[in-house]
């Protein structure tokens, strides 16, 4: 099941407005620290304690002095960890999972903060704060988001496992069950995603782009898009701008 997540950045001011919605709600403060009150129950939220609040549940939150939390809104949530989060609302931020705030973080005051990034990170999250270890299919949702974000890095199947704390064989197994293809294949793919984008939306030098990209230099790139897409990095880029000046 993954999660339907949506990313907010947002400051608390000294006082607050009750309120309640139709989706579950993750707070984690990134500086300093907010009040949270859930249904009569008042906890303080900072780097070490986030706070859950379930879907339907009242709540109000303010801050005593400057802050900053990131807001996850969670239209879904895995039973586990929803039930886990709903009877503990204010959770132990461990290393792990401060880590993944932390980069959050960054992503976000980057702008870089897509939303098949978020959703990559999020089931690692809810796993660092509900469970003793990750699971192998959080850890590959991570693994994707990583790789959304900067495909052009050195990928191999194997770097792909080690990350994902699994061995060639099981990362396999994964991919074919979640996107029923090989890691090889949807990595090829998400790389040419990524060159077609700059194509479409930049003036970049054909050559720089295909290495940003992950391939190995320009003809790499020429090849994946003509076996895939039967075109060409120049032909693609033509197209598209013609297509948009229309």
């Amino acid at each position: 099941m993954q999660q339907s997540v949506d990313l907010h950045v947002r400051s608390y001011g000294p006082s607050g407005a009750p309120d309640r919605h139709d989706y579950a709600q993750l707070v984690l403060p990134v500086r300093g620290s907010v009040l949270l009150e859930i249904g009569g129950k008042q906890g303080r939220l900072d780097a070490q304690t986030a706070g859950f609040v379930a879907a339907g549940a009242w709540h109000d939150q303010w801050g005593e002095q400057a802050n900053s939390s990131i807001i996850l809104d969670l239209a879904t949530i895995e039973p586990q960890a929803g039930e886990r989060l709903y009877a503990r609302p204010f959770a132990a931020v461990n290393p792990a999972a401060r880590k993944l705030v932390e980069f959050m973080a960054i992503m976000t005051e980057q702008q870089a903060a897509a939303s098949s990034v978020v959703q990559g990170w999020v089931p690692l999250l809810l796993d660092a704060l509900t469970l003793e270890a990750p699971r192998p299919e959080s850890r590959l949702a991570a693994l994707r988001a990583k790789i959304e974000a900067d495909p052009g890095l050195p990928w191999t199947v194997e770097s792909m496992a080690q990350s994902v704390g699994v061995s060639v064989s099981r990362l396999h197994a994964l991919f074919r069950l979640e996107h029923d293809q090989s890691p090889h294949d949807w990595l090829l793919e998400r790389r040419l995603a990524r060159a077609c984008e700059w194509l479409a939306r930049t003036n970049r030098p054909i050559a720089e782009l295909a290495l940003s990209a992950g391939f190995s230099e320009q003809s790499a790139l020429t090849r994946a898009m003509r076996k895939a897409m039967d075109t060409t990095p120049a032909a693609y880029r033509r197209q598209s701008r013609e297509n948009w000046s229309k």
